[in-house]
């Protein structure tokens, strides 16, 4: 029969785990709490309990201490209750089936002052209603039994911290992956015994995943998802933090527990379904709260979150002409989505930001594209970000100054920053930005658009233009550094004077015989045509990256 319990309380305190037990996240359990006893306890009886968890241990000298007992606890007596008439068989036997009833793990029996060997009719009550019997010297006091108990449960807990702390770190790990809710659902399986069904609202299967000995090692469940329709029926429609609970008799599926992921008005956007043999310990049902929300904001942020963005892609891809043509009131509505989308309240000035890795060609990260896609979002404070050939572009509110550009290059990026602009300048921004990435992958240095020189030199940057003229002034460069500067020196001032002959001869108190003397050999040293336009525009481009020509006068002698 199905139950819809309260959500559970996972502030419980968290039970201790033994070494052979941490990968489970496992309470202490009797056998192991009997193991780290003093050797001179004796085992009378062995219920084959032992792996049964161990709430507490609780000495009591009451006739029936059940009224005062949780189950699970460790009960030690001295035998008081067996003295005069509590010495007969009978009372023997209704003591323990009472310790029994109120599901006692265990009873310690203590010898001296009153006993000096365990009766026989509570040896023969124990073994007839299967009750681990424990015989306890009058050397060990009850109370280091106790100590014990505490000791072992401290370390326990202090275990079960460090191991949810690196449950947690796994589980942040899932959400940042490229397929977070089945990468949810696999850590879940491996850090906690039970087979997981995750559901959409339409109310079929999104992800699953099973734990080992749980019906199979792979990812297929143990409950076909057609046989959990009426739980996910009962989640979908209810509402409230809440937990559905069933049973159903195929291996692993004693205890199915059925969790709603909502919205935060309360809408249930899906459900997680999961099952398993045992009821879980307090520790393992943290971890299985902490998917639980963990999915939730997955589905919130699929379906509910961040509802700029979609509003504002949906506008543009369907009615592009909007930022060109739209009323004043839907350009203010597109302008509002888009502040909200980089994280801002009112619209203001945006800026468009390319990054190529500073290394190499754009590489797949190590940690999948939506890790990648979650760092650049993060350090820009933007939900406008995109994954490309050469590597991202990202639209932000901000002016990334030196601070910013430093930890972004700290990881292997160089950026082109664009210049501020407004909604409608955007496509213009991005291809000013993407003019300049060729010369940061070039140059290796970051560049922003609002320190270049708009010209052809200034876009062409100093790596490319120092390479340009090496390639076509070689022959020239190749001569003696006098004669290669004079020459230089007049081809750059011809070049600037336009060709004309006198002008030229002026500017460098030359001939103009000589200027065109200095000119046809120039010519024919490059075999260019020197009075092809283009090739002029080339030659005067690469002269810019010679360095040492500036105000220089040419040492070429005088016609005569």
């Amino acid at each position: 029969m199905h139950q819809t319990l309260p959500a559970p309380d996972t502030s419980a305190r968290a039970p201790s785990v033994q070494p052979d037990a941490a990968d489970h996240l496992d309470a202490v359990t009797l056998g192991q709490f009997l193991a780290a006893l003093p050797r001179d306890l004796r085992v009378l009886h062995d219920a084959g309990n032992s792996s049964a968890p161990l709430r507490w241990v609780e000495p009591s000298e009451l006739e029936d201490p059940t009224p005062y007992l949780l189950d699970g606890e460790f009960v030690l007596t001295a035998g008081l209750p067996f003295l005069d008439d509590g010495g007969t068989k009978e009372r023997a036997e209704a003591y323990v089936r009472r310790l029994v009833g109120a599901g006692v793990a265990a009873l310690g029996f203590g010898l001296e002052p009153y006993f000096d060997d365990v009766p026989d009719h509570v040896l023969s009550a124990c073994q007839t209603h299967q009750l681990t019997l424990v015989q306890i010297p009058s050397s060990v006091p009850f109370a280091a039994i106790g100590l014990e108990f505490s000791q072992l449960l401290e370390s326990g807990n202090a275990r079960v911290f460090r191991q949810l702390a690196e449950t947690n770190r796994r589980l942040m790990r899932a959400v940042l992956s490229a397929r977070p809710e089945h990468e949810l659902l696999s850590e879940l399986a491996q850090q906690v015994p039970v087979w997981a069904q995750l559901f959409g609202a339409d109310g079929r299967v999104r992800a699953r995943a099973a734990a080992a000995g749980t019906g199979g090692t792979g990812p297929a469940a143990t409950v076909e998802p057609s046989a959990l329709q009426p739980m996910l029926k009962r989640l979908l429609a209810g509402n409230g933090p809440r937990v559905e609970a069933d049973s159903f008799p195929t291996d692993g599926s004693a205890f199915v527990f059925g969790h709603p992921l909502r919205s935060t008005k309360d809408a249930t956007l899906g459900a997680l379904i999961l099952g398993t043999d045992k009821p879980l310990t307090p520790a393992q049902n943290s971890v299985v709260s902490s998917v639980v929300g963990l999915l939730e904001l997955l589905v919130r942020q699929r379906t509910s979150g961040s509802l700029a963005p979609s509003q504002l892609a949906t506008a543009l891809l369907l009615r592009p002409e909007s930022l060109a043509s739209g009323s004043s009131r839907r350009l203010n509505v597109l302008r509002d989505l888009l502040a909200q989308s980089v994280s801002g309240t009112l619209s203001g000035a945006l800026r468009v930001v390319q990054g190529v890795r500073a290394d190499a060609a754009p590489t797949a990260s190590p940690d999948g594209p939506v890790r990648e896609l979650l760092q650049w979002r993060r350090l820009f404070d933007t939900k406008m970000v995109e994954l490309t050939e050469y590597g991202f572009a990202a639209v932000t509110r901000f002016k990334v100054d030196d601070t910013l550009l430093h930890e972004v290059e700290d990881l292997g990026w160089r950026l082109v920053v664009g210049d501020p602009t407004e909604m409608a300048g955007l496509p213009a921004a991005y291809q000013r930005a993407a003019s300049l990435r060729s010369r940061v992958q070039a140059s290796g240095e970051s560049v922003r658009v609002d320190d270049v020189t708009w010209s052809v030199a200034g876009l062409l940057g100093r790596s490319a233009g120092t390479m340009l003229a090496a390639r076509l002034l070689e022959p020239v460069l190749a001569q003696e550094p006098d004669r290669r500067n004079s020459q230089l020196i007049v081809l750059k001032s011809w070049l600037g004077e336009n060709g004309n002959w006198d002008a030229t001869a002026k500017a460098l108190g030359m001939h103009r015989n000589s200027v065109r003397r200095q000119i046809n050999a120039l010519a024919e040293l490059l075999a260019m045509d020197l009075g092809s336009a283009q090739v002029r525009a080339e030659l005067w481009i690469a002269l810019q990256y010679v360095d040492g020509l500036e105000g220089g006068v040419p040492q070429i002698p005088q016609d005569r």
